[in-house]
């Protein structure tokens, strides 16, 4: 009898663990705190703060994770997160995930020179190129947790890229932003993040 408690046991704990599916219409009614910056619909208006409509869900909730833990640092999302459980975040990135993203401006005279980046990187100082990782039209990957990165503010993706590069930002798996962001120049971050705020995924080249 004993032995047979034993195994029912080890059993019980090899049996996966059921996680609740994410539930999109809850996350829009505990997403009101995060329309102030991000938008009723995750479409911020202010450059500053990141579009997070359409982005991949598993990429929503890792940087949650990350914001509630300290492993990415920012004062306003520290606290933000700081009381958010696995299912609010699960659910805040499912609402999220759902919206559409809204098209983003982007300065002409930098385009050349970020497609160039994008597509090819920067051969001279081993800086791959962007698509590589995040897809050619910047759908990125879900699989992988790549974030998307098309119709993303310019201004957003440009402070993001220099919190990598001087370490501010470190929440990189095996820190392969800040590797590719400490090769590149200012000049070169704002172009790409410019080439970015154009892209589309539809069409794999930029629109503005």
């Amino acid at each position: 009898m004993k032995k047979l408690v034993l195994i029912t046991l080890a059993c019980l704990l090899l049996m996966p663990v059921q996680t609740p599916a994410a539930d999109a219409q809850a996350g829009q009614k505990k997403s009101a705190p995060c329309a102030a910056c991000h938008g009723a619909d995750g479409n911020s208006v202010n450059p500053q703060w990141p579009k997070l409509a359409g982005q991949h869900p598993k990429y929503i909730y890792q940087q949650l994770q990350d914001f509630k833990s300290k492993a990415r640092v920012n004062s306003i999302m520290n606290a933000q997160a700081a009381d958010l459980s696995a299912r609010d975040m699960r659910d805040l990135a499912a609402y999220f995930a759902k919206q559409t993203t809204t098209p983003a401006a982007a300065e002409r005279d930098k385009l050349k020179v970020g497609e160039e980046i994008y597509r090819a990187g920067v051969a001279a100082r081993g800086v791959p190129a962007c698509m590589a990782c995040h897809d050619p039209g910047g759908a990125g990957n879900a699989a992988a947790v790549y974030p998307k990165l098309s119709y993303q503010h310019a201004q957003y993706v440009a402070t993001q890229l220099r919190a990598y590069r001087s370490g501010q930002r470190a929440n990189d798996p095996a820190g392969v932003m800040g590797d590719i962001a400490g090769r590149m120049t200012d000049a070169e971050i704002d172009a790409v993040a410019q080439y970015i705020a154009g892209l589309h995924r539809a069409q794999a080249v930029p629109r503005y």
